[in-house]
């Protein structure tokens, strides 16, 4: 596995060290926190106390992609995220990126100054997206999804649906070292399945790219404490060090100070010499 991504023009070292994006949804219907940052400089705001915690990398939403959310036009999302992305370019140096499956969205967000696409379809939703990042230069996040919850040897598929958007973006000539894998916790996935994703995370290293985990606030862990998207700290805090444990690369979280510091305590004890 590749033990360096550039993001921007950010080179990580992952031989060592778990790094945090930090989310900034600018969505009125955010499960989590919508409406809070749709305003430009609400958001810039909650971008700078983020990167203060420690977060290495902003991801910027413009589209809630919950269960049973109602999809939006490109236009609508472009108006969106494209003014935060442009704001945060101009007044940041952390590299950003931008949650969408569109390529027309992907396209105007690039443009804008963003530095990865984090496509929750791993190019898979729309045909032009692989292009679009390719002849772009940017980094990206394949997730694993799928229209159906039909597997036959759970992990193994999830592996397997993975190699086809890497089989996209290597046709598409996305360089190695701008591909991250994510296994898509909360999507195409039962309590159970979610739960296994997690655990067996680290597998994802075996093809060949590095890997962000991202649970923050989800319903897994809401159904696992019987608590409200709000309250899901500690919850998602033990997802963030099993993620460390298991070799992930990024983690992509609301809370960044307490992630950063589960992060820190991790490592200390993985790494520590005698």
């Amino acid at each position: 596995m590749t033990d360096r991504i550039w993001i921007g023009k950010k080179e990580f070292d992952l031989r060592n060290h778990t790094y945090v994006m930090g989310i900034l949804n600018v969505t009125p219907d955010s499960f989590s926190d919508g409406g809070k940052f749709t305003e430009t400089d609400a958001a810039l705001y909650h971008a700078q106390e983020m990167l203060d915690a420690g977060a290495a990398v902003i991801d910027v939403g413009g589209e809630s992609t919950r269960p049973g959310h109602v999809q939006i036009s490109d236009e609508e999302e472009i108006a969106r995220v494209v003014p935060v992305i442009a704001a945060l370019h101009e007044r940041f140096d952390a590299p950003i990126s931008v949650d969408t499956y569109k390529s027309a969205v992907a396209a105007e967000a690039l443009r804008a100054g963003a530095d990865l696409v984090n496509d929750i379809w791993g190019l898979k939703y729309d045909a032009d997206m692989a292009a679009v990042i390719a002849e772009s230069g940017a980094a990206c996040c394949l997730m694993h999804n799928r229209d159906n919850t039909d597997y036959g040897d759970f992990f193994e598929d999830v592996k397997n649906d993975l190699r086809e958007s890497i089989l996209l973006a290597e046709r598409a000539k996305i360089a190695p070292d701008k591909i991250l894998l994510d296994p898509g916790v909360g999507f195409a996935k039962s309590y159970e399945q979610n739960l296994c994703a997690i655990r067996q995370v680290g597998e994802l290293r075996e093809l060949g790219y590095p890997v962000l985990l991202g649970t923050s606030r989800k319903s897994v862990i809401g159904l696992t404490l019987d608590l409200p998207a709000n309250q899901r700290v500690e919850g998602t805090l033990a997802t963030t060090v099993i993620g460390v444990t298991q070799g992930c690369s990024f983690v992509r979280v609301h809370d960044v100070a307490e992630n950063v510091r589960a992060i820190a305590m991790t490592e200390a004890v993985l790494y520590a010499r005698k």
